[in-house]
């Protein structure tokens, strides 16, 4: 496993919380990484970057302290989400704080740029890029990058649509980095499949929507329980970046069910607007991917964490049998 020892040392499962934009916060971050789990937010769920500064001294003082407490105890380093876009007014101040802050992890969305990468491992910080194709997973590795994370078909957020299978195998062509899969994973068993398929780590958000951290409210909680793998609409209409949201989401808040498919406007800047003036986008349209079809309940973060733990293991002993005649 190409897992660096900064992380692999201080894991209790080999999962990464993904940053949600206008969901993760400083509660799930600490919670995931008090269960051996890496918990990462974007940088601009923070309206300023003087919050952002603030929410990554209580992180960073909640982590130390647990570690004190708990010396024996696995504690996952953290990470943050930067958006490495044209359109990003904050990039520089935000990726400036992580250097000061020393940020462990830092992943970088749409954008892998030997600069940021350079910055981070300065004070030797790891950097991993999210792709959703072998163009972007080439240009991440050539910028240098820690690990890549795959983003395939039926993920939630930014997402791609290219099968898992193909997409782990075409980036092993030629990146023996640490790699990541996200895609529809909600279950301990999809984590032991992700490293089975030859990733190093699963990257998982929509399961933790429905967790008592979340800052996610109660009714895209409740949309989240009521929705299946089919009510997942793949669209660039909403942020000008082929993304998946949840229908019913879509429907309450105007969109022409007929034309998603027509691009909207990439500005990140508009993200950082008053709420009263923000757009529509992200705020009361609703993103999950095809994981919610496996989704019942919204358990505390740590409740969730241990029963994925449980899960990996009867996974894991599972194949361990199942496979005894095949291998023997």
């Amino acid at each position: 496993m190409a897992i660096p020892a900064a992380l692999a040392d201080h894991l209790s499962l080999p999962l990464v919380c993904a940053p949600m934009f206008l969901v993760s916060g400083s509660a799930l971050v600490k919670a995931t990484c008090q269960q051996g789990v890496i918990g990462t937010f974007p940088a601009l769920n923070l309206r300023t970057s003087e919050a952002f500064e603030e929410q990554l001294i209580d992180i960073n003082q909640a982590l130390t302290t647990a570690r004190e407490q708990q010396p024996d105890a696995r504690i996952a380093p953290y990470g943050v989400n930067l958006i490495v876009h044209g359109t990003n007014p904050r990039l520089q101040a935000d990726l400036a704080l992580c250097v000061k802050h020393k940020v462990p992890l830092v992943i970088t969305s749409l954008g892998a740029v030997k600069e940021v990468v350079d910055a981070v491992h300065s004070y030797g910080g790891l950097v991993f890029h999210d792709v959703t194709n072998r163009r972007h997973a080439q240009k991440a590795a050539e910028a240098g990058v820690d690990g890549i994370i795959a983003v395939a078909g039926g993920a939630g957020g930014h997402a791609g649509t290219q099968n898992p299978f193909s997409l782990i195998g075409e980036i092993r062509q030629f990146f023996q980095g640490t790699l990541l899969l996200a895609g529809a994973l909600s279950r301990g068993d999809d984590i032991l499949a992700a490293q089975s398929m030859g990733a190093d780590l699963a990257y998982m958000g929509t399961r933790f929507i429905n967790t008592q951290e979340s800052l996610a409210d109660a009714a895209y909680k409740t949309m989240v329980i009521d929705s299946g793998a089919a009510d997942i609409i793949h669209t660039p209409a909403v942020s000008g970046i082929p993304a998946s949201f949840m229908r019913q989401s879509l429907e309450q808040a105007g969109y022409d069910m007929e034309r998603l498919n027509n691009p909207g406007d990439i500005n990140y800047g508009e993200k950082l607007k008053p709420v009263d003036d923000e757009a529509k986008a992200w705020k009361t349209v609703w993103s999950a991917g095809h994981g919610v079809a496996n989704i019942a309940d919204s358990p505390s973060a740590g409740a969730l964490c241990a029963r994925l733990k449980q899960e990996y293991r009867t996974a894991h002993q599972q194949l361990l049998d199942s496979s005894q005649a095949f291998v023997g």
